[in-house]
């Protein structure tokens, strides 16, 4: 049995031309997985606007509301593809519009058929962590403005009550990750049988984060290869990533968006050779001269990103520190306030600041060069968005300068060497810095003449008689539970 969606009014908007093939069509009752990838050349000339893709009338207002008009380059060439229900491995990395890519293809099927009567969920979208995956549903409610389409978080950090309540009333869409899901579905709250649409998002973090073994139990609940779209997308295509494919995805098409062609044609890269002791110095002497609009720090470690965000508030370069272990309800406070242009200078690990899309950060400092090259990728990325142009200016110390190779082999070309002058370094004021104190954040910052509130502490255990595994939960990240 099935229920008819019942549709919002929108407004007038012009007829669409009927809407390509979607995920539902006739598969293979027993399908077998290629292990090769179907290569599509970047040049196929697709349709480059959303109007010419004949998707459904309520996507294409809420389209028009948010003053989307051209496809970036890994929605014009997946898109066509995706839309005809056809297995995707995308490489492309945050702010080249994947998230829309697979949510507009997994939308468009949901309003072309109808939704089970039990309220089971059709796409689930799986993150490597809860600030990625309530992004997910963020954009997902603004494209969703003119439909009834349900969506819900379920990851750890917040009650677990409001999760499973949300996905009791019934859900179209779940966006989460590992651990929480998994919970979820050994609890019974979470049943996957009815998934339409598979969305694994930066799978090579998955591997990172220790997640695999998570995901693959999640995979023995959804239906199996054929019986419904998978989508994957990562920032690089490895080995490791090859290998998730040829086992959850039938024969995909492979699409990618190089590293390389990301940085070259809107971010100016720089790199500078100083040794530790003057690292702090050179960053505060460079970002007296950038003067940066927005700015985001990335360290390698906790403890270094703590002392870093310290000594330059300290030094009168206002910072905020975000760091793993803050309780839920401040990382997403802090997190708010970087998309509410209230904090001009972040510093964070990779971890930490997963999922955070801010458009207007001009200016990626690499405090650290990144041990795993793949993360300068994800670090530039986070300025240049949304046809923007950024900075990132690397320091490359004694420490870490031993990543350099790595990092160059997979941008396809060495980056610019600049040379600091005398007058690029400020002298540090700051002082001892105070440890055993408690993690030091920064937050909030005097600018926004804010008290910290007392209690930051979330009820993110599920119920006492279940089994879910409370180590896989704080691994998994938290975040917020949301139906639109």
């Amino acid at each position: 049995m099935t229920t008819e969606h019942t549709i919002d009014p929108i407004p007038e908007v012009p007829p669409e031309s009927p809407a390509a093939v979607v995920a539902g069509a006739e598969v293979t009752p027993e399908p077998t997985i290629d292990p090769l990838l179907v290569e599509v050349s970047l040049g196929v000339p697709y349709a480059s606007t959303f109007e010419s893709l004949g998707l459904h009338e309520h996507l294409m207002a809420a389209i028009r509301d948010l003053g989307f008009v051209r496809m970036t380059g890994i929605q014009e060439q997946a898109l066509p593809t995706m839309l005809k229900g056809d297995d995707v491995a995308g490489q492309a990395q945050t702010g080249t519009g994947k998230t829309a890519c697979f949510l507009l293809a997994s939308l468009e099927t949901m309003l072309r058929t109808p939704r089970p009567a039990d309220g089971s969920p059709r796409a689930i979208a799986i993150a490597p962590t809860r600030e990625l995956a309530i992004q997910i549903a963020s954009d997902c409610e603004s494209l969703t403005t003119y439909t009834d389409i349900k969506h819900t978080v379920v990851c750890g950090g917040l009650p677990w009550g409001g999760q499973a309540k949300a996905l009791e009333q019934g859900t179209d869409l779940v966006a989460g990750t590992p651990g929480r899901l998994l919970d979820m579905i050994r609890e019974g709250k979470l049943k996957l049988g009815r998934i339409e649409m598979l969305i694994i998002d930066e799978a090579d973090r998955m591997f990172d984060m220790g997640f695999i073994d998570d995901l693959s139990a999640i995979m023995r609940h959804v239906p199996p290869p054929g019986k419904r779209q998978a989508m994957l997308f990562s920032a690089t295509l490895s080995h490791d990533v090859m290998r998730l494919a040829s086992r959850w995805l039938r024969t995909p098409k492979r699409f990618a968006v190089e590293p390389d062609k990301v940085a070259a044609e809107r971010i100016e890269q720089r790199l500078y050779h100083v040794s530790s002791r003057d690292k702090l110095p050179l960053l505060m002497g460079l970002m007296q001269k950038e003067q940066p609009v927005r700015s985001m720090i990335f360290v390698n470690r906790k403890v270094d990103g703590e002392e870093v965000a310290w000594r330059l508030s300290n030094n009168g370069f206002e910072s905020v520190y975000l760091s793993g272990d803050l309780p839920q309800k401040k990382r997403l406070r802090i997190v708010e306030a970087m998309k509410a242009g209230q904090i001009v200078t972040l510093v964070a690990t990779d971890v930490a600041s997963r999922g955070i899309h801010v458009d207007d950060v001009s200016h990626v400092f690499n405090y650290d060069l990144p041990q795993d090259a793949e993360d300068y990728v994800h670090r530039i990325g986070r300025t240049a968005r949304a046809g923007a142009s950024g900075k990132a200016i690397t320091l490359a110390c004694e420490d870490t300068v031993g990543s350099l190779p790595a990092v160059e082999k997979l941008l396809g070309a060495p980056i610019p060497v600049a040379h600091a002058e005398d007058d690029d370094f400020v002298p540090d004021r700051a002082g001892r810095f105070p440890r055993n104190r408690g993690t030091y954040t920064g937050w909030p910052p005097p600018s926004l003449g804010l008290a910290e509130k007392a209690s930051d502490t979330d009820d993110d255990r599920p119920p006492s008689n279940s089994g879910g595994g409370g180590g896989r939960r704080r691994r998994s990240g938290g975040g917020a539970s949301r139906s639109s």
